[in-house]
């Protein structure tokens, strides 16, 4: 049996079964704003436009969203993309003085 070679068939072709790449797209994050009482709407609008490249009508309508409903979305990211987004502006908040907090959710 040392001939044996668990590739090959009995007639001498090579039996390989070819498997496809079981590939699939990572998950997303919607990257949210979270409504605080203390933050103003100005400041809000501007992290938008600035960070989120909103024009100044889309960014108001997102900070009246976070305003009235508690939460907005501000973009859907990769998670390095969201967590990053994130980081920056929570930081940027902090340094302003605000408490407007940001966070991601998967999609």
């Amino acid at each position: 049996m040392p001939d044996f070679d668990p590739f090959k068939d009995s007639d001498g072709n090579t039996a390989v079964q070819e498997a496809k790449p079981q590939l699939k797209k990572p998950p997303l994050y919607k990257v949210i704003l979270l409504n605080d009482d203390f933050t103003p709407m100005d400041f809000v609008v501007e992290v938008l436009t600035d960070f989120f490249n909103m024009s100044q009508e889309r960014a108001t309508q997102v900070m009246l969203q976070v305003h009235t409903q508690g939460v907005g979305v501000c973009g859907t990211y990769s998670k390095d993309v969201a967590e990053t987004k994130v980081h920056i502006v929570n930081n940027y908040s902090r340094e302003h003085h605000h408490p407007l907090m940001c966070a991601m959710e998967e999609a």
